[in-house]
């Protein structure tokens, strides 16, 4: 299967969800979006990562990434494998000098360690299929490649509207709405509805 090549665009959090954030991934050279809902802890290890903060004691990635260098084990890079029922699951790919091996982990985990040992972020064609979601070309030419970016994005959407009670129309609309103030967490939610009336079909 041919892997893609994921990006972090950036970090946002939604105060109708307590403690919730989405990691939003960004396909490198394309305008798909792979916005993934984390912890609060999570995020706050990614973030700490992507500002180059240095926490006075190390962090558990930092603990993880230390323990590694110090045994000649490298993160060559991450994968989110597979999606079931909305979970991502991921796998790390580490070698020392006579092997390589693929570990299971947790998706926010292997994105806090892909952040520091600066490796690539890889998902598959289908994953970005079901999970993600397409942003309109503004023709603004604004393509980042390298630089990543912690947005902390509060959405302030009261978020009630009843998605079931709506038209696969208006839910586009809206979709399209939130996308717009970057309320990802939101926008999860409503893909979702989207994708479960497209299979109803």
């Amino acid at each position: 299967m041919k892997k893609i090549e994921l990006e972090i665009v950036a970090l946002s959090h939604s105060i109708t969800q307590t403690h919730s954030y989405a990691v939003v991934l960004g396909e490198v050279n394309g305008l798909r979006r792979l916005p993934i809902v984390i912890g609060g802890f999570e995020a706050q290890a990614i973030a700490v990562a992507l500002e180059k903060m240095q926490p006075s004691r190390p962090l558990t990635h930092d603990l993880m990434k230390n323990f590694m260098s110090a045994f000649a084990i490298d993160l060559h890079e991450i994968i989110i494998c597979d999606l079931q029922e909305g979970i991502f699951y991921s796998k790390l790919v580490c070698s020392t000098e006579n092997d390589t091996v693929e570990i299971d982990s947790r998706t926010s985990d292997a994105i806090a360690l892909a952040v520091r040992f600066g490796c690539p972020i890889y998902t598959y064609e289908n994953i970005l299929d079901s999970a993600g979601i397409l942003m309109e070309d503004s023709g603004s030419g604004k393509k980042k490649k390298g630089k990543q970016e912690v947005v902390v994005e509060e959405s302030d959407r009261a978020g009630n509207e009843d998605l079931k009670t709506m038209t696969l129309e208006e839910l586009n609309r809206l979709l399209n709405d939130v996308l717009e103030s970057e309320d990802y967490i939101r926008a999860v939610a409503i893909r979702d509805e989207i994708n479960s009336r497209k299979k109803g079909k």
